[in-house]
């Protein structure tokens, strides 16, 4: 397929190394995905071309991050069509990846479709953030928690810096210009006992990318995350 040029590309581009098999995993989930994607309403993108740029290559440009790489378990907070967990679980089989999803419906899809590639390292668990992040089998557990879920800076640290372990990170992907955002997000991040360490912009496709790095200094006060829909109502500011 010659869409799967442009992902090898990339990740020459990033320096990422991928087998064949790694090759064939991520083009047999793209086929899969956009064929159940007539069924269930997994992602809106359904050019493959498009779909490496804004999902595979994408997800991936964490690889060679201090933070992904000293992380041994990772959990992917919304990940949708599993987005950017399975990516990442393909280029990784050493790491354990947790899935999480509010609709269940989409991490069944996943789950079955990482199985069929060959997956060993995915599991998905359904719920809340709110919720999970209250949960002492998730609570302070993973060296490191991804999101790409379209929500304010501020939103995405109430709900998953309690997934994450002192001295682990927080790595939340945006697009655009990130700087009034992560403004109002410093009190978030202060009061759930993180701590930005930096912000590192990538261009894929003449798009700009940023990640967000932000480490866990201890633990997060008990009252967070508060109840379900308080914070996406109600976040975090000054």
């Amino acid at each position: 397929m010659i869409v799967m040029e442009i992902l090898k590309n990339y990740f020459d581009k990033f320096g990422i190394s991928c087998s064949e098999v790694q090759y064939k995993q991520f083009k047999d989930y793209m086929e899969l995905l956009l064929d159940m994607n007539e069924h269930i309403n997994l992602t809106a993108i359904k050019e493959p071309g498009e779909f490496i740029l804004k999902h595979y290559v994408d997800s991936s440009i964490i690889y060679n991050s201090a933070e992904y790489g000293m992380a041994k378990n990772v959990l992917d907070l919304g990940t949708g069509g599993g987005f950017p967990g399975v990516p990442l679980a393909i280029l990784s089989p050493e790491k354990e990846f947790i899935l999480v999803d509010s609709l269940n419906k989409k991490l069944k899809a996943v789950l079955e479709m990482a199985k069929k590639i060959g997956l060993k390292n995915v599991k998905v668990v359904h719920g809340r953030a709110e919720d999970l992040g209250r949960n002492p089998k998730y609570r302070d557990h993973f060296d490191l928690c991804v999101s790409r879920a379209v929500a304010n800076l501020a939103v995405l640290c109430e709900y998953c810096l309690p997934f994450v372990k002192e001295k682990g990170y927080f790595i939340a992907y945006k697009s655009g210009e990130i700087e009034e955002e992560l403004q109002g997000s410093r009190r978030a991040i202060k009061v759930l006992k993180g701590e930005l360490s930096h912000i590192k912009t990538f261009e894929i496709a003449a798009n700009s990318r940023t990640l967000v790095v932000i480490e866990k200094i201890t633990r997060t006060p008990k009252p967070y995350p508060r109840q379900a829909g308080k914070p996406g109502r109600l976040p975090i500011k000054k």
